[in-house]
């Protein structure tokens, strides 16, 4: 699945690089390429389409690596954890911890 998103993501960005190159005089040949250049609305939207594949890569770079940090349990406490926490902290007696430990046990 990676190795796909990546081929992907360079067989989109490769023609836009390679029609970016100006060649000898870049003045005479394209004028502004911010929006296109010599290539009117397709090299706008080209450039649009590429920012937008860089922007949504960091994005899911980055929801990956938090997602996968700290073994996947981080943050999240479990119900026994929980129930020995409030006994511990004498919120529920021992037959009340007893009997809802039997029933998280099950």
């Amino acid at each position: 699945m990676r190795r796909t998103a990546n081929w992907t993501i360079i067989g989109l960005a490769a023609p836009t690089l390679a029609a970016a190159s100006p060649g000898d005089n870049w003045q005479e040949g394209y004028g502004h390429m911010m929006w296109g250049g010599g290539y009117g609305m397709f090299g706008g939207l080209m450039m649009i389409l590429f920012w937008g594949v860089v922007i949504a890569l960091i994005v899911f770079a980055v929801k990956w690596f938090t997602d996968n940090q700290g073994g996947g349990n981080r943050g999240k406490r479990d119900a026994l954890e929980i129930l020995r926490e409030r006994f511990a902290a004498g919120e529920i007696d021992e037959e009340e911890f007893d009997r809802r430990r039997k029933v998280l046990e099950k």
